[in-house]
Protein backbone atom coordinates (compact mmCIF):
# COMPACT_ATOMS: atom_id res chain seq x y z
CA UNK A 1 0.00 0.00 0.00
CA UNK A 2 1.04 3.58 -0.55
CA UNK A 3 -0.17 6.68 1.10
CA UNK A 4 0.31 9.82 0.17
CA UNK A 5 0.10 12.47 3.34
CA UNK A 6 -0.06 16.22 2.61
CA UNK A 7 0.83 19.06 4.82
CA UNK A 8 1.12 23.14 5.18
CA UNK A 9 -2.81 23.79 4.47
CA UNK A 10 -3.94 26.35 6.89
CA UNK A 11 -5.52 30.57 7.00
CA UNK A 12 -3.30 32.89 5.41
CA UNK A 13 -3.89 36.62 4.47
CA UNK A 14 -4.28 37.79 0.89
CA UNK A 15 -0.91 38.28 -0.38
CA UNK A 16 0.91 36.22 1.98
CA UNK A 17 2.58 32.51 1.15
CA UNK A 18 2.36 28.55 1.67
CA UNK A 19 4.06 25.90 1.39
CA UNK A 20 2.28 22.62 1.25
CA UNK A 21 4.02 19.26 1.13
CA UNK A 22 3.19 15.76 0.37
CA UNK A 23 4.98 12.39 0.92
CA UNK A 24 4.84 9.71 -0.77
CA UNK A 25 4.83 6.69 1.88
CA UNK A 26 4.94 2.63 1.75
CA UNK A 27 5.86 0.13 -1.29
CA UNK A 28 7.27 2.30 -3.91
CA UNK A 29 9.12 0.84 -6.55
CA UNK A 30 9.48 4.17 -8.66
CA UNK A 31 7.30 7.11 -8.59
CA UNK A 32 6.69 9.11 -11.76
CA UNK A 33 4.37 12.48 -12.51
CA UNK A 34 3.60 13.85 -9.02
CA UNK A 35 1.05 16.82 -9.51
CA UNK A 36 -1.12 19.34 -7.35
CA UNK A 37 -4.89 19.53 -7.83
CA UNK A 38 -7.13 22.19 -5.74
CA UNK A 39 -11.09 22.15 -5.54
CA UNK A 40 -12.88 25.37 -4.12
CA UNK A 41 -16.36 24.98 -2.39
CA UNK A 42 -18.76 24.10 -4.70
CA UNK A 43 -16.97 23.54 -7.62
CA UNK A 44 -14.39 20.46 -9.37
CA UNK A 45 -11.57 19.40 -8.56
CA UNK A 46 -8.89 21.47 -11.10
CA UNK A 47 -5.54 20.70 -11.85
CA UNK A 48 -3.15 23.12 -10.48
CA UNK A 49 0.48 22.15 -11.16
CA UNK A 50 2.50 19.39 -12.06
CA UNK A 51 6.04 17.85 -12.12
CA UNK A 52 7.74 14.59 -14.04
CA UNK A 53 10.52 12.84 -12.76
CA UNK A 54 13.18 15.14 -14.83
CA UNK A 55 12.24 17.77 -12.88
CA UNK A 56 9.54 19.51 -16.17
CA UNK A 57 6.82 21.46 -15.01
CA UNK A 58 3.57 22.73 -15.91
CA UNK A 59 1.22 25.53 -14.30
CA UNK A 60 -2.62 26.44 -14.86
CA UNK A 61 -2.49 29.62 -15.66
CA UNK A 62 -3.90 31.72 -12.83
CA UNK A 63 -1.34 30.46 -10.56
CA UNK A 64 1.76 31.15 -13.22
CA UNK A 65 4.67 33.32 -11.41
CA UNK A 66 2.58 32.82 -8.20
CA UNK A 67 3.19 29.19 -7.12
CA UNK A 68 6.15 26.90 -7.79
CA UNK A 69 6.02 23.26 -7.73
CA UNK A 70 9.33 21.13 -6.64
CA UNK A 71 9.65 17.70 -5.67
CA UNK A 72 12.67 15.70 -3.91
CA UNK A 73 12.55 12.48 -5.12
CA UNK A 74 15.17 11.26 -2.28
CA UNK A 75 12.20 11.82 0.25
CA UNK A 76 9.35 10.42 -2.33
CA UNK A 77 8.00 14.05 -1.76
CA UNK A 78 6.15 17.17 -3.92
CA UNK A 79 6.30 20.49 -2.47
CA UNK A 80 4.49 23.63 -3.84
CA UNK A 81 5.39 27.28 -2.90
CA UNK A 82 2.03 29.54 -3.13
CA UNK A 83 2.94 33.30 -2.88
CA UNK A 84 0.99 36.47 -3.68
CA UNK A 85 -2.06 34.23 -2.24
CA UNK A 86 -5.42 35.95 -3.33
CA UNK A 87 -9.01 34.68 -2.18
CA UNK A 88 -9.84 32.96 -5.17
CA UNK A 89 -6.94 30.37 -4.12
CA UNK A 90 -9.05 28.91 -1.19
CA UNK A 91 -9.70 25.59 -1.58
CA UNK A 92 -8.49 22.07 -0.48
CA UNK A 93 -5.12 21.00 -2.24
CA UNK A 94 -4.71 17.57 -3.17
CA UNK A 95 -1.83 15.82 -4.44
CA UNK A 96 -1.67 13.42 -6.89
CA UNK A 97 0.80 11.12 -8.45
CA UNK A 98 1.40 7.92 -10.77
CA UNK A 99 3.76 5.12 -8.92
CA UNK A 100 4.47 1.90 -9.32
CA UNK A 101 4.77 -0.45 -6.56
CA UNK A 102 6.55 -3.34 -8.14
CA UNK A 103 8.86 -3.47 -11.00
CA UNK A 104 6.28 -6.07 -12.51
CA UNK A 105 2.82 -4.02 -11.38
CA UNK A 106 0.88 -2.03 -13.55
CA UNK A 107 1.38 2.15 -13.13
CA UNK A 108 -1.26 3.32 -10.09
CA UNK A 109 -2.93 6.76 -9.38
CA UNK A 110 -2.82 7.91 -6.25
CA UNK A 111 -4.50 10.79 -4.44
CA UNK A 112 -4.25 12.17 -0.70
CA UNK A 113 -6.72 13.47 1.42
CA UNK A 114 -6.20 17.19 0.71
CA UNK A 115 -5.43 19.77 3.15
CA UNK A 116 -7.36 23.47 3.19
CA UNK A 117 -6.09 26.67 2.45
CA UNK A 118 -8.23 29.57 3.07
CA UNK A 119 -6.99 33.01 1.86
CA UNK A 120 -9.09 35.55 3.75
CA UNK A 121 -8.43 39.30 5.51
Amino acid sequence: QVQLVESGGGLVQPGGSLRLSCVASGSIFSIHTMAWYRQAPGKERDFVATITGDGIQRYEDSVKGRFTISRDNAKNTVYLQMNSLKPEDTAVYYCNTIVRQRSYTSLEVLWGQGTLVTVSS
